[in-house]
């Protein structure tokens, strides 16, 4: 039986929204150089400084259109004047997204942050979080994004309860520090660095948090935070049902936290979690919810890599808004298994890069980003540019 790809008018007029409508942040940091506990590559052209990640960013929503906005971590971001900053970024077509806390790369924090025993680490870390709300205000941005490394590798090494106490402290002022319309996003990790016992391990735990804060709490999901076998999508669920998932976190795993490349490990999970996004309505603006792309590129171009990148968000996407609701609904109520599996597979399956292309044709996009990018010289460009100085990595 033959079948025939699907086209930009086989999207109906609310699934065609949702794709236009689709937005995915950047990460400044997938710009700089990154790699393993054994190596960080290096490669010719790396930004040295927040302003060259920014304008490489650009390249990407230049190429791409769905990617306007650009994720800063802090201290590795810091600069002088925010405000030129986030001016630089409207001069690259893209705005400041998110602001990231690092409390994970000071001495200090060796034994934890938030959760640390020591009261005067505590007040660091808080103190950190109030400054990267001051970068917020700077730079427009409306997220404050928390991860900690808080954790424990020994039985005994701290009370497990306190340190709960000690982070619902700590959260609870740095939630009262936002200003309105301003939000505290959650992220949670099951394990590493910490491997007895980490402080927020799972959603359950960011989800209490968050709903003992208030409204403007939120939890981020990330696709490779969680032990194998999970059903991200079952999460997903959850989230949406309480109105608590604030910002998703693209990117796959083989093992652990990898960070590679979103889609590159399971692409049918990628799917599930993007039918199950958009059958929710989770892709409108006004579901608030942020899509960000958090990976490294250890051995990869890192404008490309961050390209195919969100190009595998989308096609993922287009795959999710084909699938016939209805027919899906049906089979469900019928209890017909294999009916209900076959509309889901019959979307997965189909070839949606032509479908894509017509669309960035219609938007003034190139229709094969990836191509366009490497026939640009870009690459070649900026390595000849971007000479002396000391190239951005993982702690700058």
């Amino acid at each position: 039986m033959a079948y025939a790809a699907p086209e930009l008018a086989d999207l109906d007029r609310a699934a065609r929204a949702a794709l236009d409508a689709q937005t995915i942040e950047l990460p400044s940091w997938a710009f700089g150089n990154s790699g393993t506990r054994f190596k960080v590559f290096t490669s010719p052209g790396t930004p040295r400084d927040p302003f060259e990640k920014i304008a490489d960013a650009g390249q990407v929503h230049a190429h791409t259109g769905i990617a306007p906005r650009v994720s800063l971590h802090i201290p590795w971001d810091l600069v002088d004047d925010f405000g030129a900053l986030a001016a630089h970024a409207t001069e690259h077509g893209v705005a400041i997204g998110a602001i990231n806390s690092n409390v994970f790369q000071d001495d200090d924090y060796k034994l934890g942050s938030l959760c640390n025993p020591s009261a005067r680490v505590r007040r660091k870390a808080v103190d950190h979080h109030l400054r990267c709300i001051e970068v917020m205000r700077a730079t427009g941005s409306t997220d404050l994004k928390i991860w900690l490394a808080d954790g424990l590798n020994y039985p005994g090494q701290d009370d497990l309860r306190q340190r709960q106490d000690r982070l619902a402290e700590g959260l609870a002022e740095i939630y009262a520090g936002l200003d309105d319309g301003m939000r505290l996003i959650l992220e949670y990790k099951f394990f590493e660095p910490a491997f007895y016992a980490t402080d927020i391990p799972d959603w359950g735990t960011a989800l209490l948090h968050c709903s003992a804060l208030g409204e403007r709490a939120k939890v981020v999901l990330d696709t490779g935070h969680h032990a194998p076998g999970t059903n991200i999508e079952f999460i997903v669920a959850q989230l949406l049902r309480v109105d608590r998932l604030g910002a998703f976190d693209f990117n796959s795993r083989f093992y652990a936290d990898d960070d590679l490349m979103a889609g590159a490990a399971d692409p049918f999970q990628l799917f599930r979690i993007m039918h199950e996004l958009a059958r929710a309505g989770a892709l409108a603006p006004g579901s608030m919810i942020n899509f960000m792309l958090d990976e490294c590129h250890n051995i990869e171009d890192k404008i490309p890599g961050q390209i195919r990148s969100v190009l595998n968000v989308q096609e993922a996407t287009a795959k999710a808004l084909l699938v016939d609701a209805a027919a899906l609904a049906a089979a469900q109520r019928d209890g017909d298994v294999l009916g209900a599996n076959a509309v889901l597979m019959d979307a997965y399956n189909a070839d949606v890069r032509g479908l894509l292309a017509d669309w960035r044709t219609d938007r003034g996009l190139p229709a094969d980003p990836m191509r366009a990018f490497a026939e640009s010289g870009h690459l070649a460009k900026i390595a000849a540019e971007r000479t002396g100085g000391t190239q951005a990595g993982w702690g700058a």
